[in-house]
């Protein structure tokens, strides 16, 4: 067998008796799953990254000392004796991490203060919701009835593409789906919306919606449920080095399998002769050539830009061209603003809160959406996010990437003024809800949905692509089981990522491993996967050098003051 070089990527033709070479565009983590899992069914492949940095959206930053981490919140996998927590062994995510699991999602405070908790255990919950107001007992009842009967099932079907399922998999899955049938089938069709309209309580009809941080408008009750039983279970939890460390695990298992990432390897187009996708041209004007390219950028990129338009189909063209501009289908861009502040917080104070703002307040935060500001102690999460003795808080909210991008584009001052609002706001808003916070404040940052835009490429700064459970994602659904995440006409070529996977990490990493059980059967491999053998214990030095969004903070105090 030839050895693997760079001119054997620089070939249209692969050596003799070699292996087929597969590149993937993007080391997010759905192109780092690809990677590893091609890696292990018997394909060299080589990532092409336009950043510095592994993971795309699962990322983070420094500052002074501080570690800013971006993307999760909780994590589906994080238990053990289920698919999902297979994958992430598989990919070495979580080797040599502790994981930190909390009892409560969230709390959230209303404008006069009062607050309610969402406890994962349902008897706890159930007992909190009925002081806050017994009169919705029936609804209050109703809902943690439910999730105690989500507790009992372990349904994470994350392994093998649907259309590839064999007869005993799907065996295996119709026993645990049939005695719940009515359970899935009346959760997904009873919208939050609806549900919680029912509550008297005005309180719970508001806060109901942001169990997940922020309302995301089209779920139903079902992932509520779901996510809440897999945190009961100690399977949602936080991985030790957050982010950007789950990044950087996946990347080492990468490595160690023998595949390559190349990093500021900007693609400019997919290279296609007779109907074949065949290589990658490089914004330098270099190619690459392979047996078959996996793009795990953004999907209009790829399909408008990579691709020209060429090879897309009406289905394609509705998504892509209409759906994907509908507000309620995609997941909107958000505003972060992080704190790094000497010393601690009061400990009583929850790890997440979800405050409701007033008409005021909602006025003073620039392009504010759903007039909603999740603080996170984020410190909480992971303790190598702060210097010894410091704390980092995460505040966000949904914002319109519109506003931003036009704001960035027209006028640099003004953009950078307005996150100035933002840090001022949240640096009052901090001081109102923990009095004398203001002094010890030493820095505060700001990234928009633009920020998001320059740094992953991803559609409007989205951070998770199309929302779940609605028409949008159904028609992606249909496209990937029919066309095996292909495009029309074109051969030699897959997509794979949130945009195809859907949102959520677990999903894009299960994505990677479905393109590749579909690649296998193209190139004649066996499909072969087998769990990390780990790598020691964590350490904050494995996240590498890490790199600085801008070179100018928008909340630096002099004295408490920017």
């Amino acid at each position: 067998m030839t050895a693997d070089t760079e001119q054997d990527w620089d070939t249209r033709d692969r050596a003799p008796g070699s292996k087929p070479r597969v590149l993937i565009i993007g080391a997010g983590v759905g192109g780092l799953s690809t990677g590893c899992y091609a890696q292990m069914s018997g394909a060299r492949t080589r990532i092409l990254e336009k950043h510095v940095l592994p993971g795309g959206c699962c990322t983070a930053w420094a500052r002074d000392d501080y570690l800013f981490d971006y993307c999760i919140e909780w994590l589906i996998g994080t238990g053990s004796d289920n698919e999902a927590a297979t994958i992430w062994r598989e990919l070495g995510a979580l080797d040599g991490k502790t994981i930190t699991n909390f009892d409560t999602f969230n709390t959230v405070v209303g404008e006069d203060g009062r607050s309610v908790t969402f406890y994962n255990d349902p008897d706890r919950l159930e007992r909190h919701l009925l002081e806050i107001s017994p009169a919705d007992a029936r609804l209050i009842r109703s809902f943690c009835r439910d999730l105690r009967r989500f507790i009992d099932i372990n349904l994470y079907p994350f392994l093998t593409a649907p259309p590839l399922r064999s007869v005993r998999e799907r065996l295996s899955l119709l026993r645990t789906v049939l005695p719940a049938f009515r359970l899935f089938w009346r959760t997904a069709a009873t919208s939050m919306e609806s549900f919680c309209g029912k509550f008297q309580d005005p309180l719970l009809r508001r806060a109901f919606p942001f169990i997940f941080y922020q309302d995301h408008e089209v779920f139903p009750l079902l992932p509520y449920l779901f996510n809440m039983a897999g945190a009961y279970h100690g399977n949602a939890g936080f991985p030790q080095g957050g982010s950007l460390g789950l990044s950087r695990s996946i990347e080492e298992r990468y490595t160690s399998l023998g595949g390559r990432i190349d990093y500021r390897a900007r693609a400019e187009r997919i290279l296609v002769e007779d109907g074949r996708a065949v290589g990658v041209e490089l914004r330098n004007g270099r190619r690459h050539y392979a047996e078959h390219i996996v793009s795990a950028c953004d999907g209009r990129t790829t399909i408008y830009g990579l691709l020209d338009g060429k090879y897309t189909n009406p289905t394609i063209d509705t998504l892509y061209t209409e759906m994907l501009h509908e507000p309620e289908l995609v997941y909107p861009g958000v505003v972060s603003a992080f704190v790094g502040l000497t010393g601690d917080v009061d400990p009583a104070t929850p790890h997440s809160t979800t405050y409701l703002l007033s008409p005021q307040d909602s006025t003073e935060l620039p392009a504010v959406r759903q007039n909603s500001m999740v603080v996170q102690m984020r410190s909480r999460y992971c303790d190598s996010f702060a210097p010894p003795g410091k704390t980092v808080i995460h505040c966000t909210y949904f914002s319109d990437f519109a506003y931003w991008k036009t704001l960035r584009g027209s006028d640099r001052k003004e953009y950078r003024a307005r996150k100035r609002e933002v840090a001022d706001f949240v640096r009052g808003f901090l001081e109102r809800h923990h009095p004398g916070i203001t002094e010890r404040i030493e820095v505060i940052d700001v990234a928009s949905p633009a920020t998001m835009l320059r740094y992953t490429g991803n559609h409007n700064g989205s951070i998770l692509a199309w929302k779940a459970f609605t028409k949008a994602e159904d028609l992606t659904t249909k496209l990937v089981n029919k066309d095996r995440m292909r495009l029309p006409g074109l051969r030699g070529f897959s997509m794979t990522g949130q945009w195809v996977g859907g949102g959520g990490l677990i999903r894009t990493a299960s994505a990677g491993r479905f393109a590749v059980q579909y690649l296998c059967e193209e190139l004649g491999l066996e499909f072969t996967a087998w769990d990390s053998p780990g790598a020691g214990p964590w350490h904050r030095g494995k996240l590498g050098r890490l790199p600085r969004l801008d070179t100018r903070p928008v909340g630096r105090p002099a004295h408490g003051q920017t």
